[in-house]
């Protein structure tokens, strides 16, 4: 496990995952392993343990597609209207420590910022709403745009062809090591995992990549 450094002298382009690298995914985790099993589980007349016994398969058959990351997908497979549920727990959306002072540091330093995020334009507009992330990037795609999610190349074809970036040039961060490899199959040059995407969690370990804890870590002085 090797800690990232980034010579941000050959980085012209920062592109950005939102859920665990900028936004703590605490938030995420408790919504799909509890508050909604829990909502499905109210519905259905099932104890709420076993709900998520239930739930977990269903969860598991589309991960890694674009339906795995849909609102709509999702209502209506679960008959919860998982938007409005999004929608009640937003004070819980928070972002994850240093990170809006990275990018307020990059924007200093000149770099283009871009957001790629695999978050339904409705939770993207949800989380925005709650932390205004999206005023720090010059610009920010969902996967929905390209009809295919992160962990795909369609993804990675559809965002070059959008942004026009040079990969070579480009630094992508990110916590998921399957968008983390298709990041380096699409041939982006400089590639960071982040170790610790939810603060209630331990880190995870990460080898194929250089990785930080935090994003806060990526520019030397602003970790504290």
């Amino acid at each position: 496990m090797h800690t990232a450094r980034v010579d941000f002298a050959g980085v012209d382009t920062v592109l950005f995952d939102l859920d665990g690298t900028l936004l703590d995914l605490a938030y995420d985790n408790y919504l799909w392993l509890e508050r909604i099993p829990h909502a499905w589980a109210s519905q259905n007349g099932v104890a709420r343990d076993m709900a998520l016994r239930r739930l977990a398969p269903r969860f598991a058959a589309v991960e890694g597609t674009l339906d795995w990351y849909d609102v709509d997908y999702w209502s209506r497979e679960l008959g919860v209207d998982i938007a409005a549920v999004h929608r009640e727990e937003a004070a819980r959306i928070a972002w994850l420590p240093g990170a809006r002072e990275l990018l307020i540091a990059l924007r200093g330093l000149g770099k283009r910022l871009v957001l790629l995020t695999n978050s339904h334009p409705v939770t993207l507009a949800i989380k925005d709403d709650a932390t205004s992330v999206q005023g720090y990037f010059d610009a920010a795609w969902s996967s929905q745009a390209f009809g295919a999610p992160k962990e795909d190349p369609r993804f990675w074809q559809g965002v070059r062809a959008a942004v026009h970036f040079d990969p070579a040039r480009s630094l992508f961060v990110d916590d998921s090591l399957p968008v983390l490899r298709a990041a380096r199959a699409a041939g982006i040059a400089h590639i960071v995992a982040v170790r610790r995407p939810d603060t209630s969690r331990e880190r995870r370990k990460h080898h194929e990549f250089p990785a930080v804890d935090g994003v806060a870590e990526l520019l030397p002085g602003l970790a504290a």
